[in-house]
């Protein structure tokens, strides 16, 4: 048999999983070039672009596009097959040698687009899942996720302070705690602080010009703090695409917004910027009332952290972000923060229904 020169995969990836990756693998396998369409109702929670995003970082080599399709399927209906038929075609107008599916209507669809159809694991044999599986138990089936898809599902927990509060040893107590869980759990990341480091580097590389400098003699530039919120970003990222259902940070880019605003005394629109890009789930404010000042050679000025756990609340407030302010001795923080998260994690994920498929 020829190879197909084009192959088509369509469906809603609503997530993707493995058995969508699968697929995908075999197509691109089986033709010479493969386009993957993401068939996207306006109804569904996940936006089409993100989608088509987690679907391209997964199949680099494959084209990926999204189509809007809000026509719900109804196999009995001819009206209905000819205006799916439709939608798909004006999105992918160029000839389709070959159709993919793991779909009971694959070889009818294949006929209507004038393409041969080959079948690919109808039965799930290979990967025992589907969409409507994720949606409804994400955490049971993190197994079937890839790294985009995880990094997009994952629940962000941010821990943010004023300096010597506590927010590494907690970030990481709770990365410990829930890793013990076992299962997915035991992926559970905690991403650093990456401003801690660019203060680290800041300091020697002053050292190195004169030695003997302390931190005292250490400066900021306003340029300084979107590099930190990119990389704290960044890093998020990375954690996030090999972690569990829970993903736990210590600090953000909305938390470099309030540092800027302590060593600058202003607002820098380019980290605004950044810190707007990704929405977390949960933030744990550690309080400065009962934990001493720790100078460890990167830190100053105590007397400036009740401003700051203030500023943090304040803006915390204002941006309508969901947070829980941590008190007292370390056991109790840790205590609270449990909760928190295990009622993040009871309140799960929520997503719109798909449009009624009628076959």
């Amino acid at each position: 048999m020829t190879t197909p020169e084009h192959g088509l995969v369509l469906g809603k990836f609503y997530p993707p999983h493995a058995g969508h990756h699968h697929l995908i693998r075999t197509a691109e396998a089986g033709c010479e070039r493969l386009t993957v369409l993401v068939s996207h109702a306006t109804v569904e929670s996940i936006p089409m672009a993100t989608r088509v995003a987690w679907l391209q970082e997964a199949h680099p080599n494959v084209r990926v596009i999204g189509t809007v399709d809000d026509v719900h399927m109804d196999l009995n209906d001819e009206a209905i097959w000819q205006a799916h038929v439709d939608i798909f075609k004006a999105a992918v107008p160029e000839r389709i040698d070959a159709l993919f599916t793991s779909e009971s209507y694959g070889p009818e669809l294949a006929r209507r687009l004038g393409a041969v159809h080959i079948e690919v694991d109808q039965d799930r044999g290979a990967f025992p899942i589907s969409g409507t599986q994720v949606r409804a138990d994400p955490a049971g089936s993190w197994d079937y996720l890839e790294g985009p898809v995880r990094a997009g599902l994952a629940l962000r927990v941010v821990a943010l302070g004023a300096e010597s509060t506590g927010t590494t040893t907690i970030a990481e107590a709770l990365a410990e705690h829930y890793r013990g869980r076992g299962g997915v759990w035991s992926r559970t990341q905690c991403a650093g602080e990456y401003g801690r480091t660019f203060s680290e580097e800041k300091l020697r590389a002053l050292q190195a010009e004169r030695p003997g400098a302390t931190w005292s003699d250490v400066r900021f530039a306003t340029e300084d703090f979107p590099l930190i919120a990119e990389r704290q970003h960044e890093l998020e990222e990375q954690a996030a695409r090999i972690g569990g259902p829970v993903l736990f940070c210590d600090t953000d880019a909305f938390a470099t917004t309030v540092w800027h605003e302590r060593y600058l005394g202003g607002r820098n629109p380019e980290v605004e910027r950044v810190a707007n890009r990704l929405a977390h789930d949960l933030y744990l404010l550690t309080d400065h009332v009962g934990v001493p000042f720790e100078d460890d050679g990167l830190r100053s000025d105590a007397h400036l952290r009740p401003w700051m756990t203030a500023r943090f609340a304040a803006e915390l407030e204002r941006t309508g972000r969901r947070y829980v302010k941590l008190e007292g001795p370390h056991e109790e923080r840790l205590e609270q923060a449990v909760d928190a998260v295990d009622a993040l994690i009871a309140a799960g994920w929520h997503f719109a229904q798909p449009l009624p498929e009628y076959r």
